[in-house]
């Protein structure tokens, strides 16, 4: 948090002080950053609270609602910047380069070390993702000002600041895009991708005396967690032999899909509903 604001002033004032406006796009991308680790971290506190009567699921989706948050945040400031590039374009306008070089050279440091530290924890989790997302965009983008910068100072080509702006801009764009519609899905609780139904129901009928399995659910809570429910048809059998399916069940869907929450209804063949969702 510390770094992405602290850069933010630096390149918004480097920025209005060259008249460079991938620095200050570099410098609002950073902004947004310092607020997307704090949305990030306050999410990630609320989805460790314990369940409760109201929140029977806990709070873990938080994470996911934060997921959202940022990438949208980065889409609605990518098409701002976008607009801005174009408007800049058409009327161009003489930029120092050397200050530009400068500041984003501090820019790339500060966005190199955020980009390290979120890493390890973005790889399964969608809320540090779509975080790290944010210092890696900054990263490239300060790359990108510097590349501007030198082009700035030796060829004065000043239409590469307005280019690179879109460039950048349109990167995030596509990149952010992916976090979003993966958070949503989780939201809309739609089945996961790693799963096939048809596949599953085929393994869990192989397990006997499962004669059907009907009334499928499956979806994530979060990144990490995915429940299924279903009702099992077996024949008129004892709870105690129920019980030891079950277990059958759960070992298959956790070994196979990585399912860890199963909620099954056991029906005798003479009552079941055949139909698989």
């Amino acid at each position: 948090m510390a770094l992405n604001f602290i850069v933010t002033i630096v390149e918004i004032v480097g920025g209005i002080y060259s008249g460079s406006l991938a620095l200050i796009s570099d410098a609002i991308h950073n902004f947004s950053d310092g607020i997307a680790i704090i949305i990030t971290y306050a999410a990630i506190r609320i989805s460790r609270k314990p369940r409760s009567f109201k929140y029977t699921f806990g709070l873990k989706r938080a994470e996911i609602v934060a997921a959202i948050i940022n990438a949208s945040t980065l889409i609605i400031i990518s098409f701002f910047l976008i607009k801005e590039a174009i408007d800049r374009f058409m009327h161009p306008s003489p930029i120092t380069g050397i200050v530009m070089l400068a500041v984003a050279s501090v820019g790339l440091v500060a966005n190199i070390i955020g980009t390290v530290l979120l890493k390890k924890g973005s790889e399964n989790n969608l809320n540090l993702r779509a975080a790290y997302f944010h210092l890696l965009s900054d990263a490239i983008s300060s790359l990108a000002v510097i590349t501007g910068a030198v082009f700035i100072v030796f060829l004065q080509v000043y239409w590469i600041d307005p280019v690179l702006t879109v460039l950048i801009s349109l990167y995030i764009l596509i990149e952010t895009f992916e976090i979003v519609k993966e958070s949503v899905d989780v939201v809309m609780m739609s089945t996961p991708t790693t799963v096939d139904l048809n596949e599953l129901k085929s393994i869990v009928e192989a397990i006997p005396p499962i004669k059907n399995i009907h009334h499928v659910h499956i979806w994530k809570l979060n990144d990490a967690d995915t429940h299924f429910e279903a009702h099992i048809e077996v024949g008129n059998i004892s709870v105690c032999e129920t019980t030891e399916i079950q277990k059958q069940i759960e070992r298959v869907l956790h070994d196979k899909y990585e399912i860890r929450h199963t909620t099954l209804q056991f029906e005798c063949d003479k009552c079941a509903t055949k139909t698989i969702v």
